[in-house]
């Protein structure tokens, strides 16, 4: 079968290599210049323009989520050519999603590790920007395996992409804050994109986040969580409620408590989340908090006196809401580094803005971290870590490991 892929943001990628990877022929088109693809001789790629000829041609299509409400596109929508209406294995499974503006990976992850201990089969996936190979890779395992349960996370900026390429039975909604506001233009516009996704859905909500009423009128059921009652191997309170969601969608699914509360003592950090070094006189605590309710999360945690903090992309302006939340603490230095983009002179000019009365750091990159965080907890209890980019507070975790370890 022959299948094209339209947009080549994070997920158009993932689904280009999940699609060779299961042995298909792939068309491949952006409208941009600047993308980056392994040449495959299975793959045709078009740059700077879609080829609407050869897209008819092909047996089915991909059609990334960040096009999926252009008018242009609508017609080859219309076309049920879509890959998941074409390969619906996934449709029979009994499906949850995950959403919402943090804690989806982990509580995704948690839920799994639940289901598992219960001796299910679960088909974990979706979001790409969560650490997963992206939606389409989701479809085609499906397809060539049989499980009990399939568990999606689902990106806000996807939720009518996901609406109509998955039939879930239940959703489970972390919480409601502030990110991705360029794309939802407003939180009162985010809630009612997530109150479509949720109508006539089971869902299970974060009791106490505000403004979730319209989204329990939508719902065929609702169901509350808060945090356990019992401590986790992971930092925070934020987890807690984590696993609350987690404990809550286990057992709607009909799991014991007593399997539930395992699964979940035992479960670990996920990598480039939240986690404690602990040093002799100190802690460094790292781990990606990428909008501003995250990082509000971890600081109120503890007295950090060092915050350091990896910058958004260009034009991400709700994302510099983060150093907004760093400047409001008693941090005697905030330190910055180039996260996703080298944004520095846009965070300095926030925190300027907001008089910060600490001291400014501009670091340049995974080696000045780890040798700022290590000089910085010598003098100070409390150090954290965080911000944008993912990939490098990943290495930035395992760099200050291996330099602590060979002390």
């Amino acid at each position: 079968m022959d299948v094209s892929v339209v947009g080549l943001g994070v997920e158009g990628i993932n689904a280009v290599e999940s699609l060779l990877n299961h042995g298909y022929k792939v068309y491949a088109s952006d409208i941009s210049l600047n993308i980056e693809l392994n040449p495959d001789e299975g793959l045709d790629v078009d740059l700077g323009f879609h080829d609407f000829g050869k897209i008819e041609k092909t047996d089915a299509l991909v059609l990334s989520p960040g096009l999926w409400n252009k008018p242009v596109f609508q017609k080859l929508k219309s076309d049920k050519k879509l890959l998941s209406d074409v390969i619906t294995s996934h449709r029979s499974l009994f499906t949850i999603g995950v959403t919402g503006t943090n804690g989806k990976t982990t509580t995704t992850m948690m839920i799994a590790s639940i289901l598992q201990r219960a001796g299910m089969k679960v088909l974990i996936g979706g979001n790409a920007g969560g650490g997963f190979k992206g939606y389409t890779e989701v479809i085609l395992e499906a397809s060539s395996d049989n499980y009990d349960i399939l568990l999606v996370e689902v990106c806000d900026m996807t939720l009518d992409f996901c609406n109509y390429t998955f039939d879930f039975d239940l959703v489970v909604v972390t919480n409601v804050g502030r990110d991705h506001l360029e794309f939802h233009q407003s939180l009162e516009n985010y809630l009612q994109s997530l109150g479509e996704f949720v109508e006539c859905k089971k869902v299970v909500l974060n009791y106490t986040t505000e403004k979730l009423g319209q989204l329990s009128d939508k719902a065929t059921e609702t169901h509350f969580f808060s945090k356990i009652p019992y401590k986790l191997n992971l930092f925070g309170d934020f987890n807690r409620e984590n696993a609350a969601a987690a404990s809550k969608t286990a057992k709607i699914v009909g799991i014991s408590d007593e399997t539930i509360e395992t699964a979940l003592k035992e479960f670990s950090v996920l990598p480039g989340r939240a986690t404690i070094i602990d040093l002799p006189h100190s802690r460094i605590v790292v781990g990606k908090t990428d909008n501003a309710d995250a990082t509000a999360a971890v600081l109120n945690e503890a007295e950090f006196q060092v915050i350091i903090l990896g910058t958004p992309r260009k034009g991400e302006i709700c994302r510099l809401e983060i150093f907004r939340e760093a400047s409001k603490t008693n941090s005697k230095i905030i330190a910055i580094f180039p996260g996703l983009d080298d944004t520095r002179d846009d965070v300095r000019k926030i925190l300027e803005e907001e008089k910060y009365p600490g001291t400014i750091h501009n670091l340049s990159n995974v080696e000045d971290v780890v040798k700022f965080a290590l000089k910085c907890s010598e003098r100070y209890p409390n150090v954290f870590i965080g911000g944008n980019g993912q990939r490098k507070i990943i290495e930035i975790t395992e760099s200050l490991k291996e330099a602590i370890s060979a002390k």
